[in-house]
């Protein structure tokens, strides 16, 4: 049931951001002339390893500085949800070097799909806040998740919100 949610979201999203990625990808090819999309590698599910993407920011400028501010740079990471790898609520994806720095506890994460938003990405980015939505999860929270997401990717100051919590490249 949740992954069936996670592709109804992603096809809704995906309505309304295809033409904004289109534009922000033409606009970043203009400005800065190379690749336009990026990919990462972080561990999800069961600790698999995939290729998250995101726009590729680096050298793009106020361009990139406003994608980076706004979350705008990881739009395509609907296409990691569509994939399977990612969901659209889950805690955040983690790097496989930090991993090693993991308790058995904190590993717990792994036993649902990262998110492109999710309790920790609204409250503060702590690893606690992942685990607490892991030990928590269920339809109700997810739904509240969503509504606190589109609130805050709606207000003015919506940069606030960093839909993946993932600030490094």
């Amino acid at each position: 049931m949740k992954r069936g949610g996670d592709l109804a979201v992603a096809a809704l999203a995906a309505i309304v951001a295809l033409p904004l990625a289109l534009s922000i990808a033409v606009l970043l090819r203009c400005t800065t002339g190379g690749p336009v999309l990026q990919r990462q590698i972080r561990t999800g599910r069961h600790g698999r390893e995939f290729q998250v993407l995101r726009f590729r920011t680096g050298g793009a400028g106020r361009l990139g500085t406003l994608l980076r501010r706004t979350g705008l740079e990881e739009l395509p990471r609907l296409w990691n949800v569509v994939r399977g790898e990612m969901g659209v609520i889950g805690p955040r994806p983690v790097r496989p070097d930090q991993l090693d720095n993991h308790s058995r506890r904190e590993r717990a994460r792994l036993a649902v799909r990262p998110g492109l938003t999710g309790w920790a990405q609204l409250h503060g980015h702590a690893t606690e806040l992942d685990l607490w939505y892991v030990e928590h999860r269920s339809l109700r929270l997810d739904l509240h998740i969503l509504g606190l997401t589109v609130l805050a990717l709606l207000r003015p100051a919506a940069g606030r919100l960093r839909p993946t919590g993932d600030r490094r490249g």
